[in-house]
């Protein structure tokens, strides 16, 4: 035996038994990591190519009709939102629609306090 060699007592019973639940429990942690690691990309990859299939919706011709006496003050995008601000008779209404398919998303009103 060198100088530089190391002995390695024999491990006991009790060790060598806490030594295998060591291993037991690395071997569930790592194992249980590499599922939740799969599962992520999974629903990754689903999302990716789901969205990436799907064909854009044809949008016809479509006719949004206004409160009598409304006027459209502005018009914008947010997003994949249309935003169009009216003036209904002195009160400011904001409307959206998808931008995708137009349809109606939402409708805000401001008034005044009486």
């Amino acid at each position: 035996m060198t100088t530089s060699d190391t002995a390695v007592p024999e491990p006991t019973p009790e060790q060598a038994a806490l030594f295998a639940r060591v291993r037991r429990m690395m071997l569930i942690a790592g194992l249980t990591t590499a599922l939740a690691i799969c599962a992520v990309l999974i629903a990754v990859g689903y999302r990716l190519f789901k969205s990436e299939g799907r064909a854009p919706e044809a949008v016809g011709d479509v006719t949004a009709t206004l409160p009598k006496g409304a006027r459209i003050v502005s018009t914008g995008v947010a997003g994949d939102r249309l935003v169009i601000t009216l003036d209904v008779g002195g009160v400011i209404e904001i409307r959206t629609f998808d931008a995708h398919t137009l349809k109606p998303a939402g409708k805000l009103k401001f008034a005044n306090e009486p």
